[in-house]
C-alpha cells in the first residue's frame, strides 16, 4: 500500500493540474533539465516497456521547483 515516487508525482500533477510543459518549466526553475519523453515514461504503467521509475533526485528537484513556482524565489538574507 506504500506510495512510490511515481505515485506521488502523479498525485501532485493531478492536484496542481499540471501539463508536461508546466513540469518542464517548473524543473527549469532549479536548473534541472527534463524532456517530455522522460515525463511521459514516468507517468506510464509499471508493466509498460518504456516505464521509467521516478528517482529521488528527480522528485526532489521537481518539488524544489514547485515551491519556487507557487511561492516565488527565496528572499535574499541580509
Amino acid at each position: 500500500m506504500a506510495l512510490n515516487n511515481n505515485d506521488i508525482f502523479k498525485k501532485l500533477r493531478v492536484a496542481h493540474k499540471l501539463r508536461d510543459t508546466d513540469i518542464i518549466d517548473i524543473c527549469a526553475l532549479v536548473d534541472f533539465k527534463v524532456s517530455k519523453s522522460e515525463i511521459n515514461a514516468i507517468f506510464r504503467k509499471e508493466d509498460h516497456p518504456k516505464y521509467m521509475e521516478c528517482g529521488d533526485q528527480f522528485l526532489r528537484n521537481f518539488l524544489n521547483g514547485l515551491i519556487i513556482h507557487l511561492r516565488g524565489p527565496m528572499p535574499e538574507k541580509k
